[in-house]
């Protein structure tokens, strides 16, 4: 039986694949610089604007910047793995694919099953923070959302008391993408380069005009003494010291998720031994250094008890809003485009869901279902509406706290197989041409898997819990159908 849980796909047949798909036949155009530009591109977006108050108020204070330093190390750690890999592995499925080949079905299955809390739970968080600042833009024009109805039934006001029933913005935002998705629209490069411009100008624009109004008061202390904090859902967590510093870097590694978008170009790099740790290790550095800044800014100009309270939503036109005085078409010019970028990340991450899926279901570990196309738009319409049900259920009924946090543990989880993956494969099959090999392995293996792991230390016992029933439901469905209907297993 293990022989069967632990069989790989082969590299070969997995090229072979790829070719008939036109995915093989990828043309190397991209130098370091436009690969940093890339990664700048995927980088920045929701976790920043959102996961960044969440962090300040729950876990580490103005320390959160330390905590964005641990999060740039463990991607460092597992963007240059997923560098190798791409380079060897060039196929749709990310790191499925990449478990498939090297670790066996059971591990890929894994694999899988958790990449639908980085993708389908990460656009749901990005949903629910499409309507925190939809109701922000409203306010502007004078009008506003009832809480009942743009917050989960387990959400309650701390100023007013009034109790949320269901986020009908999160479910919206998620139908009308779906729908696009299904009819096969893309946005054009223009479109998006407009919007990656805006995001670095709006983090720009906070750093430099939010430094004149920093108060060092809401950094003193930077690093607070350790301590508990309970939620208003009732949530305990570890606050300031080392475990609050951990779990913020869990928290805040939200805004690190799309990184390993540069690893995946791995195949179209001029030279990729040259190009890709520049390309990712740049992007990274570029992105911390303004993380950092940001989150310095924002801590400084308001308060932890700001963050924990009416500040917690729309947290950056918060600020600007209450202690920048002057700046008020700052505020309405960030949160409309906030919005704006939100709607492309949460395009891209059910984009990648349905990649995902999509694979496996032609390995036949789920349902045919999975990978039926459209008879006009030839997208996998009926896998797109069923993420749609999945996301809305939890947009609409959970936290955004929780399913942030059930995001960030999934893909730290997923990075760390992907770490250890590397190293089994230079073990194995030292022979498999690579266009970027990672230095210092196992070394640079280890240290991702200890830094990543570190951070879902750092994010507690009740995420635990969550990542371990998630992955045993997996673990149901997979004995229950995917291993009967396994076409590798059935030596299809």
């Amino acid at each position: 039986m293990a022989s069967t849980l632990f069989r790989t796909k082969s590299i070969d047949r997995l090229l072979v694949e790829g070719a008939a798909t036109g995915e093989g036949t990828l043309k190397r155009t991209l130098g370091s610089g436009a690969l940093i530009a890339l990664g700048i591109g995927a980088i920045i977006g929701a976790g920043l604007f959102v996961r960044t108050a969440a962090a300040i108020a729950d876990r580490a204070g103005p320390s959160v910047t330390i905590a964005f330093l641990v999060a740039a190390l463990g991607c460092a750690f597992a963007g240059l793995c997923y560098a190798e890999f791409a380079s060897m592995i060039p196929i749709a499925g990310s790191a499925y694919t990449y478990s498939y080949a090297t670790m066996g079905e059971l591990v890929a299955w894994i694999i899988g099953w958790d990449l639908i809390l980085e993708y389908a739970v990460g656009a749901a968080t990005v949903a629910i923070a499409w309507s925190e600042y939809l109701n922000k833009v409203l306010e502007f024009v004078g009008l506003q959302i009832p809480y009942a109805w743009c917050h989960s039934p387990f959400q309650v006001d701390a100023v007013t008391g009034a109790h949320g029933i269901l986020n009908v913005p999160a479910v919206f935002v998620l139908s009308a993408l779906t729908a696009l998705l299904v009819r096969g629209t893309q946005e054009s490069a223009w479109v998006n380069n407009l919007i990656v411009i805006t995001k670095v100008s709006i983090v720009l624009l906070v750093i430099v005009l939010g430094w004149g109004f920093i108060n060092p008061a809401n950094h003193t202390p930077y690093i607070p003494a350790a301590s508990l904090y309970t939620t208003p859902e009732g949530i305990t967590h570890n606050y300031g010291g080392v475990m609050g510093i951990l779990g913020a870097a869990g928290v805040v590694f939200f805004a690190y998720i799309g990184f390993d978008a540069v690893s995946t170009a791995a195949q179209e790099a001029k030279n990729p031994k040259r190009d890709m740790p520049i390309g990712i290790l740049g992007s990274l550095v570029i992105c911390s250094v303004l993380y950092v800044l940001f989150a310095h800014v924002l801590s400084g100009i308001a308060t932890v008890q700001d963050f924990r309270s009416t500040g917690r939503e729309a947290s950056v036109a918060f600020a600007i809003t209450k202690y920048m005085t002057g700046y008020g078409w700052l505020a309405k010019f960030v949160t409309v485009a906030i919005l704006a970028g939100f709607s492309s990340v949460i395009l891209v991450m059910l984009l990648g869901q349905s990649r995902v899926f999509y694979s496996m279901s032609k390995d036949g570990l789920v349902p045919k279902f999975f990978s039926d196309l459209h008879p006009t738009h030839k997208t996998p319409h009926k896998s797109n509406w069923f993420f749609f049900v999945f996301t809305a259920l939890f947009a609409a009924f959970v936290p955004g706290d929780i399913v942030g946090e059930m995001t960030s543990i999934g893909t730290l989880f997923a990075f760390m197989l992907v770490c250890a993956g590397v190293w089994i494969m230079r073990v194995k099959r030292p022979d498999i041409p690579r266009g970027f090999t990672v230095p210092a392995v196992p070394l640079v293996a280890v240290l991702g898997i200890l830094t990543c792991g570190a951070m879902v230390y750092g994010l507690g016992w009740t995420n635990w819990i969550r990542l371990g029933a998630w992955l045993a439901i997996g673990l149901v469905i997979y004995f229950g159908y995917g291993k009967q209907h396994s076409h590798l297993n059935a030596g299809a």
